[in-house]
């Protein structure tokens, strides 16, 4: 009979106490120990331990080393080469994260907040795949006719698409008569069916896809050597129970024990595993850490809940890179891809106004020109804010400081808020020089020239620094349209078809930015309409002419005739 013996391990971190405490000193968290038993000693007689086991291969061994045998590992020269085929999931933006397509017999973890698309992702992608290969789709939150219902919804919005597309491709021009028809009556609109009296795409897709709503994981493991899909999908994770385990579906051991067991099935089959798995309130995957080396790839689904786009992260992947993207949309009938997301991010260019810039943001592999927009206004109280959208906030402070120290920009009685547009998180270095600009535009009150693009690294010297990646930035620079790019001093790019204008400090792309005479929208071929008399004289950067005070108007005759000529201009420097 075996011994046992009683530990405690916590729901959140999986940090393990020989004793129960209210609060996690590992995570911090209150009431998050759950009692777990396991045997110490084996019926079998075999080590408990690793250091026992060791013990006993040393006893009786002589002291001289002796050559070598091995008795399970081989060369690599005796493993046979496989050729791995990647197979399309239906959706581009999906491929792209995975690294191509998705491989046979490979584990992807997908977290998310609650209600951002997981399940939409999963079953669409699940009825691309059902037309050729055979689908298991595991249910364990939702009812199988909960699953029909949304299944039916998302199906019958990709027949809609696909006859669209046609129709386009065709020219037929029958979209109007397509749409009315729709509303009407089955009887009144009937569509082309076989020989069962079903749509030819959903018949296909049901004779592949099959559903299973169960929690137990014995009974999904029996499933699973039994079917023999393709592809199986656990939706999710936390609501898998194994009955031998004491503990509650979702606590660490559960969830550790369950993933375990599944991704041995998963190996043993060739069988490709998608499971969803609930976060935590700080936004990271609920459960043990070792979820996450267990999988081969994670995949991150985040987005505002005020923005109709979302975005699919790769933050761990074995057969591709990391920290890619994919951009989707959520509209009434599910996801659809954004082949373009940088119109996403990016603002009209038509319509200029101070305080914004564009970047060049690499997610991954993947160039994502966005616009960044600034805000700087006097501080009400005291103390002034700094508020950041998108942007690291302590990125911010320190290019604030950078401003004011190494170039002169009085910032420290300002208020100065700076966001993204579209709400994309924009951490890179990169970034650094399209936020100097934004907030050095936004103090001015002067236009940014919308065709230039600003690339580097900010550093506490005042220095612009170099940035990786630089030629696939002006790549995509140049596609949509952009004449000028200010990239950092020393990186020699292609000629792309961009102005580059060189700088080797945070004083000179000011400079090389901001407009300083009429003629310099018409040299970058932008007017937008305004004429010559729009601009502003340039900016003053003598510490001297430096004024801390916001309406104050300037004191010297010189600084005073420039003040009434630029009557609509706000000069604080």
């Amino acid at each position: 009979m075996a011994k046992s013996r009683t530990y405690y391990v916590c729901n959140e971190c999986g940090a393990e106490f020989p004793q129960y405490f209210g609060r996690c000193t590992n995570c911090g968290t209150w009431n998050s120990l759950s009692e777990t038993e396991t045997p110490t000693v084996l019926a079998s007689g075999r080590p408990v331990s690793a250091a026992a086991w060791n013990r006993d291969l040393k006893a009786g061994k002589p002291a001289e080393k002796s050559d070598g045998q091995p008795r399970a590992a081989v060369l690599l020269s005796q493993i046979a080469d496989a050729s791995v085929t990647r197979s399309p999931s239906g959706y581009g933006e999906l491929d792209r994260v995975l690294g191509g397509g998705i491989v046979p017999g490979s584990l992807v973890l997908i977290g998310g907040e609650p209600g951002i698309g997981k399940s939409t992702l999963l079953l669409q992608t699940a009825s691309q795949l059902a037309k050729s290969t055979r689908i298991l789709y595991v249910s364990a939150e939702e009812s199988g006719q909960q699953v029909k219902l949304r299944a039916q919804r998302l199906l019958a919005a990709t027949m809609d698409e696909e006859e669209e597309d046609s129709e386009s491709e065709s020219g037929s021009g029958k979209s109007l008569e397509r749409l009315e028809n729709h509303s009407q009556s089955a009887s009144d609109s009937p569509s082309p069916t076989d020989e069962t009296g079903k749509n030819p795409s959903a018949s296909e897709i049901e004779a592949n896809f099959f559903l299973l709503p169960e929690t137990d994981l014995e009974v999904i493991l029996r499933e699973l050597e039994s079917l023999k899909p393709d592809l199986a999908v656990i939706d999710s994770i936390q609501t898998i129970y194994f009955a031998s385990l004491t503990s509650a579906p979702g606590s660490v051991a559960q969830v550790r024990e369950c993933t375990s067991a599944l991704m041995q099935v998963a190996k043993r089959e060739n069988i490709t595993l998608f499971i969803v798995g609930h976060v935590t309130k700080d936004g990271s995957i609920a459960g043990p850490r070792v979820l996450e080396h267990l999988v081969d790839t994670v995949l991150f689904f985040e987005g505002d809940r005020f923005a109709s786009h979302r975005l699919l992260r790769s933050m761990k992947n074995r057969f591709g890179a990391t920290h890619e993207i994919g951009v989707f949309e959520m509209v009434s009938n599910g996801l659809r891809e954004v082949a373009n997301p940088s119109e996403l991010f990016l603002g009209s260019r038509d319509e200029t106004v101070s305080g914004t810039s564009t970047i060049v943001a690499c997610e991954g592999t993947r160039p994502i020109v966005v616009e960044l927009q600034a805000l700087v206004s006097p501080a009400s109280f005291g103390s002034p804010r700094r508020s950041a959208t998108g942007v690291d906030s302590s990125r911010l402070q320190q290019i604030l400081a950078v401003l004011e120290k190494r170039v002169g920009v009085p910032l420290s009685k300002l208020d100065t808020y700076v966001a993204s547009v579209g709400g994309i998180r924009v951490e890179e270095p990169a970034a650094d020089l399209g936020i100097a600009i934004a907030v050095v535009s936004g103090f001015r009150d002067r236009v940014v020239d919308p065709h230039t693009v600003l690339i580097g690294e900010v550093g506490l010297g005042g220095q612009v620094r170099q940035v990786s990646q630089l030629e696939l930035r002006l790549r995509e620079a140049a596609k949509l349209g952009f004449k000028r790019a200010i990239v950092p001093r020393g990186q020699n790019p292609p000629d792309l078809g961009l102005k580059l204008v060189p700088v080797a400090r945070v004083l000179d792309a000011i400079l090389e930015a901001i407009p300083s005479h009429p003629d310099v929208g018409e040299e970058n071929g932008n007017n937008n309409g305004s004429d010559g008399n729009d601009s502003v004289p340039p900016i003053v950067l003598d510490a001297e002419a430096i004024d801390d005070d916001w309406d104050e108007e300037p004191s010297d005759e010189a600084s005073a005739e420039s003040y009434d000529n630029n009557s609509a201009e706000t000069d604080l420097f």
